[in-house]
């Protein structure tokens, strides 16, 4: 995933920086569209490459998602058949029941802390990527007579 949004990351700083050399060119040129056809352009290149790497990333999620559950289902239908033992539905299992149970909230609490993470990084990469917007746009405005 990370090598994705790497990739997406630099594809868009290295067209944002095309552009805005582009822009120039057309302001000089005093074609029609100028500067905001361009950022237009660039926010609709960024925001398609966006989507599709989301999109990719949510279909990966989902089929590790569903292969980790047939996992694990499946190996919990073949210890009752194994053992002839059926959960408890009790809050408070004990025995094999509460190893189960505390296995399957680690388990859980690893996933929910691993997708916290991919979410604060993703908020810092947007952040660093407005501002280099901002900042790119105040430098191209500032140079206008």
């Amino acid at each position: 995933m990370n090598k994705k949004l790497g990739f997406v990351i630099a594809a868009a700083c290295a067209l944002t920086l095309s552009l805005s050399t582009s822009a120039r060119a057309q302001d000089d040129a005093h074609k029609p569209g100028g500067l905001n056809k361009v950022a237009h352009d660039v926010s609709n290149t960024t925001k398609k490459a966006g989507r599709d790497t989301k999109a990719e990333v949510h279909r990966d999620a989902s089929k590790t998602h569903n292969t980790l559950k047939d996992a694990g289902n499946n190996t919990k239908a073949t210890l009752k058949k194994t053992t002839g033992i059926h959960g408890s539905h009790n809050a408070h299992p004990g025995g094999l029941n509460k190893v189960a149970h505390d296995i399957s909230n680690t388990s859980k609490k690893a996933g929910s802390d691993t997708k916290a993470e991919k979410n604060r990084v993703k908020s810092n990469v947007h952040g660093e990527l407005t501002e280099t917007g901002k900042s790119i746009k105040d430098t191209t405005l500032k140079g206008k007579p």
